[in-house]
């Protein structure tokens, strides 16, 4: 099923733009379901615009795990908020994304997650990075959203042109 943005002045069109709200974005909303009940998880996570993925780290069990072997497809967005403006309107930018939700087992790509999350998400992620031990990195949980389907839109605060 396929829907369209009502407004269409508020759609983004460009796939790069898209990108960059996924990039930008300290968190994404999943919905899961299984067996007819829908289940919401917030994320960290790191983008990958040449893969087209989301990252995440997990524990090795729970809730999300249990829903995603069960239906591995997944709904989610990514919003950045910028506040009411003057004119009492609300300024965003939104990605929704559809794709499958796999578990990342091979060591180079967990290590790859791991620096593509870590570099969106700290503000020194060479200093952290360079902490994980290859070990720890074996250990960790790794979760990977292939994205199949995006759409945006947005609602920018009026430029105020000052004299």
């Amino acid at each position: 099923m396929s829907f369209h943005v009502r407004r269409k002045d508020r759609e983004i069109t460009d796939p790069a733009e898209m990108r960059t709200v996924l990039k930008t974005t300290k968190y994404v909303t999943i919905a899961l379901c299984m067996d007819s009940e829908p289940y919401l998880v917030a994320l960290t996570h790191g983008y990958d615009q040449h893969r087209n993925c989301l990252y995440f780290h997990c524990a090795p069990e729970g809730k999300k795990l249990i829903y995603a072997k069960a239906n591995p497809k997944v709904w989610g967005q990514a919003v950045l908020d910028y506040g009411v403006t003057d004119e009492c309107d609300y300024a965003y930018r939104s990605v929704h994304f559809s794709g499958k939700l796999c578990l990342v087992t091979d060591l180079a790509e967990k290590k790859h997650a791991l620096e593509v999350l870590v570099r969106q998400s700290s503000n020194r992620p060479e200093e952290k990075l360079a902490k994980v031990k290859p070990e720890k990195i074996e250990k960790t949980t790794m979760g990977r959203i292939d994205i199949s389907y995006m759409s945006g839109k947005k609602h920018e605060a009026p430029i105020v042109k000052t004299k």
